[in-house]
């Protein structure tokens, strides 16, 4: 924001700094361990980069796509039904972890989405369609079904009640 001062904060690089530092020393006195360790990363990264990849391509779409007035027509005030529907529909359908959707959705809540929305669409990611069929051989299509709506209704209370709250919070 302009006129606004930001203060620095070099605490990451220091901490990525000591990181590497406690790597090398562990490198230099237990190769075997360091070797694990990195092995272990490349594991983790291996899992974590096709979903951030994902991200941060979404985060580039919305950001070049999604205009604040294309947003605030389909997620802001006066979206109605159509609003609740991608929400929800957004939350069921993505994948992988929070983490990297907070980005996303705090950059779509700037541009306009409303709260409550926002609420629905975190909830609802309690739908995941991959174990879908794995809930339906164990539990039956019945009780799956009405799981999945209890989650639904229950994301669009929550996010009601959510608005409620930190509107009257204000």
């Amino acid at each position: 924001m302009p006129g606004t001062s930001t203060k620095r904060s070099y605490g990451s690089w220091v901490f990525l700094a000591l990181t590497l530092i406690a790597y090398a020393l562990l490198g230099i006195l237990k190769p075997q361990a360091a070797i694990e360790a990195f092995n272990l990363f490349t594991r983790v990264f291996n899992q974590v980069y096709p979903v951030l990849g994902l991200v941060f391509l979404l985060l580039l779409a919305a950001n070049l796509l999604l205009e604040p007035k294309r947003i605030k027509r389909y997620l802001g005030k006066g979206s109605g039904l159509k609003g609740w529907s991608i929400a929800i529909a957004g939350g069921v359908l993505s994948i992988g972890s929070i983490y990297p959707w907070y980005a996303m959705l705090s950059e779509l809540q700037k541009k306009g989405m409303r709260t409550e929305l926002l609420s629905a669409f975190l909830y609802s990611r309690a739908i995941k369609l991959p174990m879908l069929p794995l809930m339906i051989h164990y539990f039956g299509a019945i009780y799956t079904l009405l799981l999945c709506l209890y989650i639904i209704v229950f994301s669009i209370i929550n996010g009601i009640l959510l608005e409620k709250l930190t509107v009257s919070g204000k």
